[in-house]
């Protein structure tokens, strides 16, 4: 008889054992998203800043045509990227996706900045500083918040693939999640104009 309850006992004790993985899991993965919340928030404000910053440069740069073309095609499949990251952070195909097409983004931003050197009366303009700064502004913002999303992803990576709580991911099936990663990060870097 009291082998029986040893042996319930033992039972009940890996079920919960169990359970705290499971649930530990969970939060790391919630982590995940709301890393990527931070992220998203940012990214957001800051492909919101393009159209506007389009706007006010096309009167300068008429004959840029195909500069501000690219910048509005980067910008939208980075908006793309972003919203498919969001459904799922989790996702690595979706980050790695992200990650390529902000890149883009920031090549085109910085090609734009620099043919701006072109164009005095642009470089004098109030709204092209403003615009700069609130770009590189947002991009410390998103600097920071893709180190704290990086940190979550490590720890659920970790958790899902360190026993014993590798075989709880296998069987409920936790994928791994991918860093955002940034190429270089000067290309993150906003391009140094003078005035």
């Amino acid at each position: 008889m009291s082998g029986e309850w040893i042996s319930i006992g033992v039972i009940v004790a890996v079920l919960f054992y169990g359970m705290v993985l499971y649930n530990r899991l969970v939060g790391l993965r919630n982590g995940v998203k709301n890393g990527f919340a931070q992220i998203d928030v940012q990214l957001t404000r800051r492909y919101d800043l393009i159209p506007a910053l389009i706007e006010s440069v096309k009167g300068y740069m008429k004959h840029e045509r195909e500069t501000l073309d690219a910048v509005v095609k980067a910008r939208n499949t980075a908006v793309s990227g972003l919203q498919a990251a969001a459904a799922d952070p989790a996702n690595a195909q979706a980050i790695a996706e992200l990650s390529g097409a902000d890149n883009a983004l920031s090549g085109v931003l910085g090609r734009l900045f620099a043919l701006s050197e072109s164009y005095p009366d642009l470089k004098a303009s109030e709204n092209m500083r403003d615009f700069q700064e609130q770009l590189a502004t947002t991009e410390n913002k998103v600097s920071f918040a893709r180190q704290a999303f990086n940190d979550a992803v490590m720890s659920y990576n970790n958790a899902i693939e360190m026993m014993p709580s590798s075989i709880i991911a296998g069987w409920f099936k936790f994928m791994p999640s991918a860093f955002l990663e940034i190429e270089s990060e000067t290309k993150r870097e906003m391009p140094e104009v003078k005035f």
